[in-house]
């Protein structure tokens, strides 16, 4: 960069009048008094910001002041995660029982229709709980005998593998795995599970708190938070909860219908086969279908094993198949006609999001990263003018 060097003496006082537009182009102006000025266009510091490389450092600082505002939140939330997390679940599945409670309303209060569709989710949730209880203790016994007895066929096929494995390698690692099970390192894990225990309790406690307060008040809380809203804002934000409710609600039916229809498929292929724990091996289906991409497949994976051990290699090889069959199903037909609108994220974006999802809280991080995702993004569309048909929905019922 080229500098201009001006020498103006004190004495000269004429020159020191001169116009302000002769002046106005430099960055550093001088006092009377002064002996040298040192002059740069003001053009030329400008330019530094608005070449390619400025403005790539300026979008570079812009996301990095995003990225740590973003770990400070997530880094603040994990801390108070035992009420963030009953409240996330509380929202999706509000969500999910609203349309529930707005038909209950037509025929009763507010308070009674909250009331009745709280209870009778608890009662459907115990019902299924109970009936996997009971089918668990009734085929247990039979199902430690044929896995005893599985087990001594896997040691009888070790024998035979390429890569010898000995019958004292063996119980070697049976005894390492016993130790273990009675060393006092085991015991303060155990302590530690008691404690994630009490958390547990204690947070769905918290969940089934905030759930029936949602259900009861939802529409009063979304009403009070649009109350500070300015005007001219007041469109989006109000199509940014509508968008919400309906994405959590619809991910959360259509993840349920899916799971229905994959937890029947295997469920009755495995009763058929007479696979023991054919019911609660149907019910792990269906609660890990609620992980996209994944679930199903880890379900499957264990009822196939569960047939292996049972059953044989032959029946082990059906289950297989039809596990296979019921996720071509689920992903060639059922996820695109019933999650069409309620999730509409590539998969790659799914997994990302399931990986960040499990790394920050676990399973329940799996379970709801990919909702809250899809939540993100409608959201995103709304504001940057992508979904102009909520906003004009909104205003119109607004109008109305």
């Amino acid at each position: 960069m080229r500098f201009r060097f001006l020498r103006r003496r004190a004495t000269r006082g004429p020159e020191l009048a001169a116009p302000l537009s002769d002046v106005a182009h430099q960055t550093n102006v001088n006092l009377p008094g002064q002996t040298e000025i040192l002059a740069v266009p003001a053009s030329r510091v400008a330019l530094l910001w608005t070449n390619p490389l400025g403005r790539t450092a300026t979008r570079a600082a812009q996301l990095l002041l995003v990225l740590a505002l973003v770990s400070v939140a997530v880094f603040g939330l994990s801390q108070v995660s035992l009420a963030v997390l009953p409240l996330l679940i509380a929202l999706i599945l509000s969500s999910a029982l609203w349309p529930l409670v707005r038909l209950a309303r037509k025929v009763m209060s507010a308070m009674l229709a909250a009331w009745t569709v709280f209870l009778g989710s608890l009662v459907v949730i115990g019902g299924v709980g109970t009936g996997i209880v009971f089918a668990v203790r009734a085929e247990w016994s039979g199902l430690v005998d044929q896995a005893v007895e599985g087990f001594k066929q896997l040691q009888g096929m070790a024998k035979d593998l390429p890569l010898q494995i000995s019958q004292q390698q063996i119980d070697d690692g049976v005894t390492a795995v016993t130790d273990f099970l009675t060393s006092s390192q085991f015991g303060a894990g155990a302590l530690t599970g008691l404690s994630a225990a009490g958390s547990f309790f204690t947070g769905l406690v918290l969940l089934l708190v905030i759930l029936f307060f949602f259900l009861k008040d939802g529409d009063r809380i979304w009403a009070f938070f649009l109350s500070w809203i300015p005007r001219h804002h007041e469109a989006k934000w109000r199509a940014s909860g509508t968008r919400t409710v309906e994405t959590l609600g619809g991910y959360i039916r259509g993840t349920a219908i899916i799971a229905l229809v994959d937890a029947a498929g295997i469920g009755i292929a495995l009763w058929i086969l007479q696979v023991p724990l054919a019911l609660p091996l149907a019910v792990i289906v269906f609660v890990t279908s609620f992980i996209p991409m994944v679930g199903a497949t880890f379900a499957g994976i264990i009822a196939t094993l569960v047939a292996l051990v049972a059953n044989g290699p032959v029946v082990a090889l059906i289950v297989l198949g039809v596990v296979i069959l019921v996720n071509q199903l689920e992903g060639n037909f059922l996820q695109p006609v019933v999650m069409a609108h309620a999730l509409n994220l590539h998969a790659l974006v799914i997994l990302l999001a399931l990986t960040i999802g499990t790394v920050l809280a676990g399973l329940v991080g799996a379970v709801l990263s990919v909702p809250l995702t899809a939540v993100v993004w409608s959201i995103v569309k709304i504001w940057t003018g992508r979904d102009t048909e909520a906003i004009e929905a909104i205003k119109a019922r607004t109008k109305h």
